[in-house]
């Protein structure tokens, strides 16, 4: 089977914007965790903790796959949203945007090697899968219980 060749140079640019967004990801977690406040703090701050573990790892891998495309990794840090409103619905809302901007970027990855590498492919797929298990969970915390 032959596969096709893909654009290394905007493979590169791709993963340079996950690692950006993954990286913004550890700043905007970190931060939520440390605005929230009332009786359900402890597991709400638990689990933002580990979505900035998280994304701290999703940058790690997608630094060293630019670096394996022989790539530069960016020093840039994504768009960081202040909006000032610290109630826990708003944090959840917000995660779930930056969730679905993360999905978005890995879909146009997948869609940028798809046939062409196998690795990326997989890579690609298999963030797709986690982001959208993330967006699965958020939605279910911002669903009203009844």
């Amino acid at each position: 089977m032959v596969e096709k060749a893909y654009d290394k140079a905007a493979v590169i640019t791709q993963l340079n914007k996950i690692l950006e967004t993954e990286l913004a990801g550890v700043v905007r977690y970190t931060h939520y965790s440390l605005m929230v406040f009332g009786y359900g703090r402890i597991p709400i701050v638990g689990w933002l903790r580990g979505q900035a573990t998280e994304s701290l790892t999703h940058a790690h891998q997608a630094g060293e796959l630019v670096t394996q495309l022989e790539g530069h990794p960016s020093l840039a840090i994504g768009p960081l949203l202040e909006t000032h409103k610290h109630d826990i619905s708003d944090i959840l809302k917000e995660s779930l945007d930056h969730e679905e901007a993360a999905l978005t970027l890995y879909k146009e990855l997948f869609g940028l090697v798809e046939g062409s590498s196998i690795m990326l492919e997989e890579y690609a797929r298999q963030m797709i899968a986690k982001e959208e298990l993330h967006i699965g969970e958020v939605s279910k915390m911002l669903r009203v219980p009844g």
